[in-house]
C-alpha cells in the first residue's frame, strides 16, 4: 500500500480526525473513494466500449460503412 505500514495509516487517520473531526471523516472518506472509481473507470474501459464498432455515427446513431469501389 505505497510503502506505508500499519503504523503511517494510523498516524494518517489520527491526523485526519483532529483536523476534520469525526462527524467530517465518513463524507470525506465517500468523496475520496468517488473520485479514486472514477479515476480507475476512465484508465481502464469498459467492455462495452471495446464491443462497439469503430467509425463515425450518423444521424441514427448507427455506423456509416464505407463503400470502396
Amino acid at each position: 500500500m505505497f510503502g506505508l505500514g500499519w503504523p503511517e495509516v494510523l498516524l494518517i487517520l489520527l491526523v485526519a480526525i483532529l483536523i476534520f473531526g469525526p462527524k467530517k471523516l465518513p463524507q470525506l472518506g465517500g468523496a475520496l473513494g468517488k473520485t479514486l472509481r472514477g479515476f480507475r473507470d476512465e484508465l481502464n474501459p469498459d467492455e462495452k466500449d471495446l464491443d462497439r464498432p469503430a467509425g463515425p455515427p450518423d444521424v441514427d446513431g448507427e455506423v456509416i460503412k464505407g463503400d470502396r469501389s
